[in-house]
């Protein structure tokens, strides 16, 4: 099916009714009172949309999520499960009667079920829980033939399922392990390999792997946790002696572990689509996994088939580089997935692979796509396969066939659409911009080139009608090699084009990475304009994403390069271009490669008042021996550092320290595991000893971001007042 849609336009402003007048500056209370909106799922007769829904308790410093569900052709949207435990990831059953989700009603998480009633839209009975297992579970999705449930759950691989009739389970060992591990007064760790620690966590050398059980799995009593507390009873006080509150009665069933083995399926993610699924007809599993190599040293991970009755997987991928988000086509014809050719680069261009499941052969489609391929989703049983991908700051939609070549199928200046599912011909996704977080929208496939994507949620759009968001702009400058390079403006609420403001230039991660049309709530550029009114920047210097590969490679093994020639003229060009801006008066702030660029214009330049440097990289060297994915440093570098150390040299911010002149704020988390925490004493240490104005910041309980709310006032407070104290 050959779909095009007009461009689609959303005018700045155009769904709110206030003037611009009316509105006041956008407030950091008021982003955490905005409804952080999930993934859609709607239900399989294409009657309701189920979403969870995170709100912010800034005065308690917490995050919980709830079930909600709108009817799928929009609408008021309401809570689906009043409980107060936090709940998300819900999951329809193939007949739409039953929705499973994860719940932390029980520590650890569990997945719970309850039966639906499809006609009002609706829960029916006492949700029960399904899983008991003592290491928790998440992930949960059925099987299409609605027979089984299969979920994630970290386990330590070495407790292997004893022997039958012997009256212990595996799980047995992995809840006795842990409580030993909990209980005892030695703290102290013994590592005999690498990958210790990721991201913001040490491992304990857990797994995680898919465990499967029967979707029709009840117990005998379940304990309605909102009835028990609105009765003004504890879970605990509701049960009789020796049960566990919450846990329904009875001898819960035992999952079985698809993927034993001392390997992660899923591999470690940030996020995204889900890296497994299950066979249309329900008796194989697809999943991802990096069996055959280090994971600290390698990004090989490939995909897998199993059969969902247990035995050994077959692996049905061959690139040398990354493979994963296995999906079937609804008629079980085909699994396609997104692959890289290139191993050892986690932002090598994304492709798509298909392959037959009778022949087994694989082959590539959309060949001459040359962006990097994002969520997808399988739109019929004709091979359709609907995707996003990031394009210039925006991440508009596309669809190929396993038999064609690709399509744009909705686009405009604003569009960033992820999180895709399609259900009946109707695409559903999350869209966000600058000025607003994720809504649902959707999009009939059906209806060609007449069709525009609609709103199917509104959770924060009384909220954002009262707040004076600025539009996006963008523009485009010669950079290093003559090469265009776009950026980005925001101006202040209440923008006078005949006053001059102070500059807010931000860098963004990776880094290969971009800033464009999209919400974040660590660095949101709105709330940066907002707080005292300044201008803020942004360059995608070489490197960045959503411009092509050539692009995105050119900055590897030129970090202090290409880069810093786009920041300076993208500098030049802004303080040229736009007589509002007050060149005396401007900050450049950046985070992860971001702060690595900031510390390397510390060495480099003066020009700008003051820097931010956020969990930074400052020695190139030392930093090899703390992060913990050492393929990406061997890629950006060349090497090791005792192969490549003119490389890391050259390009290492602490050999240019006899230059620092501009005062610093550093800033970085005890728990950062990506950039250790050493990297920030260091460039701290350095600053002070050369008696440079400079202060840290400094989380005791974060990791490479900052996410706890009250942690996130204060880190936006602390930088806004550093950046006044020079700039304002």
């Amino acid at each position: 099916m050959k779909i095009f849609i007009g461009i689609f336009v959303l005018l700045a402003g155009s769904m709110f009714a206030q003037t611009a007048s009316q509105k006041h500056p956008f407030r950091f209370e008021e982003m955490m009172k905005l409804k952080r909106v999930g993934a859609p799922v709607p239900s399989p007769d294409g009657k309701w949309v189920v979403f969870d829904c995170e709100d912010v308790d800034l005065a308690a410093n917490t995050k919980i999520s709830h079930l909600w569900i709108v009817p799928a052709s929009g609408g008021e949207s309401h809570r689906l499960n009043p409980t107060p435990n936090h709940e998300e990831r819900p999951r329809f059953s193939p007949d739409g009667k039953r929705l499973i989700w994860t719940s932390k009603a029980t520590d650890p998480t569990q997945v719970w079920m309850c039966d639906f009633d499809p006609e009002a839209g609706q829960l029916v009975g006492k949700p029960h829980q399904v899983t008991s297992i003592s290491t928790g579970a998440d992930g949960a999705i059925w099987s299409p033939d609605g027979k089984n449930i299969v979920f994630v759950s970290a386990v330590y691989p070495d407790c292997n399922p004893p022997p039958p009739g012997s009256g212990v389970t595996s799980d047995d060992c992995n809840k006795k392990r842990d409580e030993e591990l909990k209980k005892s007064k030695v703290k102290a760790k013994i590592f005999t390999r690498l990958f210790y620690r990721h991201w913001n966590a040490f491992t304990e050398f857990k797994r995680s792997h898919l465990f499967v059980l029967s979707g029709d799995a009840r117990a005998d009593r379940s304990t309605d946790i909102l009835s028990v507390r609105q009765a003004g009873v504890s879970p605990a006080e509701s049960q009789t002696p020796g049960e566990t509150p919450g846990v329904p009665t009875g001898k819960m069933p035992v999952p079985r572990d698809l993927t034993p083995g001392d390997h992660d399926v899923p591999p470690f993610s940030l996020g995204g689509q889900d890296m497994y699924a299950i066979s249309p007809d329900g008796q194989e599993v697809a999943y991802t996994s990096n069996i055959d190599e280090v994971e600290a040293t390698s990004t090989n991970n490939e995909i897998f088939i199993v059969p969902i009755s247990g035995g050994a997987p077959k692996k049905i991928s061959s690139s040398p580089g990354a493979d994963t988000t296995p999906l079937y086509s609804p008629d079980g014809k085909y699994i396609a997935w997104r692959s890289q050719a290139r191993a050892g680069f986690e932002a090598d261009k994304w492709r798509f692979l298909v392959q037959d499941r009778q022949t087994g052969n694989t082959r590539e489609v959309a060949q001459s796509f040359e962006y990097s391929i994002g969520s997808f989703s399988w739109a019929s049983r004709t091979g359709e396969i609907v995707f996003t991908a990031e394009r210039r700051g925006t991440s508009p939609l596309f669809s190929t066939s396993v038999g064609a070549n690709w399509t744009t199928i909705a686009e405009n200046d604003g569009l960033h659409a992820d999180d895709l599912t399609i259900n009946n011909g109707i695409l559903y996704f999350t869209r966000m911009s600058i000025q607003a977080p994720n809504e649902i929208w959707r999009l009939d496939l059906s209806t060609g080139h007449d069709a525009n994507p609609t709103a199917v949620t509104h959770m924060n759009d009384a909220l954002l009608s009262q707040i004076d968001m600025q539009p996006l702009e963008s523009f485009t400058f010669k950079g290093a090699n003559n090469d265009d390079v776009q950026g980005f403006l925001i101006k202040p609420p209440g923008f006078d084009p005949n006053k001059r403001y102070p500059l807010k230039f931000l860098l963004h991660g990776g880094p290969q990475g971009a800033w464009g049309n999209s919400w974040t709530y660590r660095w949101n550029a709105e709330l940066l304009a907002a707080t005292a009114n300044y201008v803020v920047v942004m360059i995608n210097f070489h490197g960045s994403t959503g411009y092509g590969q050539k692009f995105t490679d050119s900055i590897s093994g030129d970090w202090g390069g290409k880069p810093y020639i786009d920041v300076m003229k993208g500098l030049d060009y802004v303080e040229k271009t736009f007589p509002f801006i007050d060149k005396n008066r401007e900050a450049a702030l950046g985070a992860s490669y971001g702060g690595y660029m900031a510390n390397w214009l510390l060495g480099h330049t003066n020009r700008f008042k003051c820097i931010v440097s956020h969990d930074g990289m400052f020695n190139a060297e030392s930093a090899y021996g703390t992060t913990e994915e050492l393929w990406f440093a061997n890629w950006e570098f060349g090497g090791p550092p005792w192969k490549k150390r003119d490389v890391y040299r050259k390009w290492s911010p602490h050999e240019y320290a006899a230059n620092f002149k501009t005062p610093t704020l550093v800033v970085h988390g005890q728990n950062d595991y990506r950039l250790d925490v050493s990297q920030g004493f260091d460039l701290f240490t350095t600053l002070q000893v050369l008696k440079v104005p400079s202060k840290m910041l400094y989380f005791p309980d974060e990791g490479h971001w900052v996410l706890k709310p009250q942690n996130s006032q204060l880190w936006y407070k602390t930088v806004n007042d550093w950046v006044d104290q020079w700039c304002k």
